[in-house]
């Protein structure tokens, strides 16, 4: 898709035409374009906001996850205790389970309780 084809699909989007949002939610995703995602959710689209989740989970961008869990987006919050289990990544799970996370803080004490016992 050429430039041009891009900014009309845009043009359109911005008119509401939820075809071009559609279009422009899919080829940001195959373009792995986490800004044009966000630019479309934060426009409304909710298949954009699923999108972002998706792509930055894959990607493994804990800010992104972090920015969007912040914001209230659940799966964001879901996807982000899943990495940060994934990557031991105590500090976060941390900062989730004192945000009130119940999961982050079920791995967290999996995470630390064998530490616990060796001391």
């Amino acid at each position: 898709m050429s430039e041009s084809d891009l900014a009309g699909l845009r043009e359109r989007a911005a008119n509401g035409d939820r075809d071009a949002v559609d279009q422009l939610v899919e080829l940001a995703g195959e373009r792995e374009d986490l800004g044009e995602l966000r630019q479309l959710a934060e426009s409304g689209s909710a298949d954009a906001a699923a999108q972002l989740v998706e792509l930055a989970s894959e990607l493994g961008d804990m800010d992104e996850l972090r920015r969007l869990a912040d914001g209230g987006d659940r799966d964001a919050v879901d996807q982000l205790v899943e990495l940060a289990a994934e990557r031991a990544d105590v500090g976060e799970l941390r900062r989730l389970a004192d945000g009130g996370n119940r999961d982050a803080a079920d791995l967290l004490a999996d995470l630390t309780e064998p530490e616990d016992e060796a001391e």
